[in-house]
C-alpha cells in the first residue's frame, strides 16, 4: 500500500516562495509517475506537475509553468515542489499523487486523480 506524507506551506506574502515535500512509502517499482494538484472550492482540481520516476520530460500546466518547479529524490523516495514568485491566485490546498499506470504529460490527470494521494496542504498567498 503506496503512501503519501506532504509537508511544508503555509503562509506567504506574494512573490515569496515556498517549498512542499511528499514522502512515498511502500513504492514498487511499478510505481510510475508522481505529480502535483491543487484545488480551491469552486474550481476544477488543477494538474500542475507531472513526470515519472524512471526519468524523461516534466508537464507543467501554463499557469505555473517558469514559477514552480517539480523534483524528485529518488533515493529518499521524496518528491518536492519549489514554488517561486507566488501570487495570490496560487492560494488553494496542494495534494502529491502517485501513479502505477504509464501516463505522460497532461495525459497524467485521469491516472493520477486514480492513483495513491497525499493528505494536502494549504498554501495562502497573501497580497
Amino acid at each position: 500500500q503506496v503512501q503519501l506524507v506532504q509537508s511544508g506551506g503555509g503562509l506567504v506574502q506574494a512573490g515569496g516562495s515556498l517549498r512542499l515535500s511528499c514522502a512515498v512509502s511502500g513504492r514498487t517499482f511499478s510505481t510510475y509517475a508522481m505529480g502535483w494538484f491543487r484545488q480551491t472550492p469552486g474550481k476544477e482540481r488543477e494538474l500542475l506537475t507531472a513526470f515519472s520516476w524512471s526519468g524523461g520530460s516534466t508537464y507543467y500546466a501554463d499557469s505555473v509553468k517558469g514559477r514552480f518547479a517539480a523534483s524528485r529524490d529518488n533515493a529518499k523516495n521524496t518528491v518536492y515542489l519549489q514554488m517561486n514568485s507566488l501570487k495570490p491566485e496560487d492560494t488553494a490546498v496542494y495534494y502529491c499523487a502517485t501513479t502505477d499506470y504509464y501516463c505522460s504529460d497532461y495525459g497524467c490527470y485521469d491516472a493520477l486523480s486514480r492513483g495513491s494521494w497525499g493528505q494536502g496542504t494549504q498554501v495562502t498567498v497573501s497580497s
